[in-house]
């Protein structure tokens, strides 16, 4: 059965869910298919000069008038000016684009920051066997340049970045781990020299998988129990790699070892106990895990964001540190980016940023068929006055509307501010 049916303007209700079928550049509303609020709506669709428009009958409230009931049914007129109201709503749309290319300028400032970081962190990894000691000067300097961001900056948004490339995983995930990391150690209230800290066990603590033979790591069959058990060694081989570059803080080196350490003493690779744990190594592990679910090795089913956090909350109270988990979940609001939903107006978006300061009212990237995929507007909820009903899962999408959306197959996250 067809969802959507061709209906004739003057059958139009409060409360049917519409597609207008003109370009988006040739009316005043700001996406071309929403759910009608006021009669007003109906009025201004009337002054388009369309016949007709197309309804989707499981989206609408109520269906649209039959064609007997449109003709008998009295017009009253409505009182106010739609000439002034036409002229105001598009001087709003007007303006809203240009705000939404000011988002995109300062998302793509921030594409370039983060693509920066992931080349000096190719670099340094590259370094590290050769000339450690300047490996970890260039992470030094790359921490505080993030660590300054993250002091200095008013409205910090956390942005969705582009696609991961498949052999760069670990550039990837140590850059989210250290920006995840140092960014709820900000919120946690804690000084530039803990944050730091934090950044640079981040940074490397996934580094003693470079020791590990390839094939392994990306094994797509399951582990054997020894291939598992060796590969629960990699911390104690990062820690030893670092060892040989002696400007590797001291104060960091705890999180390379310890990040897989759970506060009951099911952790690895020493089964270590809360009292042994300290907080800067309790916050790694909380994110590391986080970023893993997300993005794990071959041998699981990748969950989305809003599913890892879920996961996180409802399987590992005993073994994460609360607080922690807490501010995570809070930090990246109840949808991080890069999760897909459905909005109150019945349309499709991914969440492409939270700012810290309004993390309720994520900014989302919105499907509208009939505006073109770089022109797709990125609207604020608390602005429109719209809400997320669910997150669903990318793979539950209609192709049309995946392709258009284009979800993260790797999720990755970088720190913007608003304006």
């Amino acid at each position: 059965m067809n969802k959507s049916r061709k209906v004739a303007v003057n059958q139009l209700q409060v409360g049917n869910f519409i597609r207008l079928p003109i370009s988006w550049k040739d009316h005043p509303f700001l996406f071309s298919s929403f759910r009608l609020k006021q009669q007003a709506q109906i009025e201004l669709i009337k002054k388009l000069a369309i016949e007709f428009v197309y309804v989707d009958l499981e989206r609408s409230d109520i269906p649209p008038l039959t064609e007997e009931v449109a003709r008998t049914k009295v017009q009253t007129p409505q009182k106010e000016d739609l000439d002034s109201l036409t002229i105001e709503m598009q001087k709003t749309k007007t303006e809203r684009i240009e705000k939404l290319k000011q988002m995109r300028r300062d998302l793509q400032k921030t594409e370039q920051d983060f693509d920066r970081s992931i080349a000096k962190m190719r670099n340094l990894v590259a370094k590290l066997r050769n000339r450690p000691l300047n490996a970890i000067d260039d992470a030094k300097e790359l921490i505080n340049e993030m660590s300054e961001k993250l002091l200095n900056s008013d409205n910090l948004v956390l942005h969705l970045m582009g696609e991961a490339k498949d052999d760069e995983s670990i550039y990837y995930h140590s850059l989210n781990v250290a920006v995840l990391s140092m960014l709820m150690a900000k919120e946690l209230g804690w000084d530039k020299t803990d944050i730091e800290l934090v950044g640079m066990g981040s940074l490397f603590h996934d580094t003693g998988k470079l020791k590990i033979p390839t094939q392994l790591v990306r094994k797509k069959t399951p582990l054997t129990p020894p291939e598992v058990n060796f590969m629960k060694q990699h911390p104690v081989m990062g820690a030893d790699l670092l060892k040989l570059a002696e400007n590797f803080p001291s104060g960091a080196m705890p999180i390379v070892l310890n990040h897989h350490e759970y506060l009951d003493g099911s952790g690895y690779p020493r089964g270590l106990k809360e009292n042994n744990i300290d907080k800067l190594c309790q916050l790694v592990a909380v994110v590391n895990l986080y970023d893993s679910l997300c993005h794990p090795d071959t041998q699981m089913k990748a969950r989305t964001p809003y599913a890892a956090l879920g996961h996180i909350y409802k399987n590992f109270k005993t073994q994460l540190n609360q607080e922690v988990t807490g501010k995570m979940i809070k930090m990246l609001g109840i949808y991080p980016p890069g999760s897909i939903v459905e909005l109150s107006s019945g349309q499709f978006a991914m969440v492409m940023s939270v700012n810290l300061d309004k993390i309720l009212f994520p900014r989302i990237l919105v499907y509208d068929a009939m505006v073109p995929k770089d022109q797709a507007p990125i609207v604020d909820l608390e602005v429109e006055g719209l809400s997320i009903v669910r997150c669903i899962q990318p793979m539950a999408l209609p192709e049309k509307i995946f392709k258009y959306l284009n979800p993260r197959e790797r999720v990755s996250y970088y720190i913007g501010s608003d304006k």
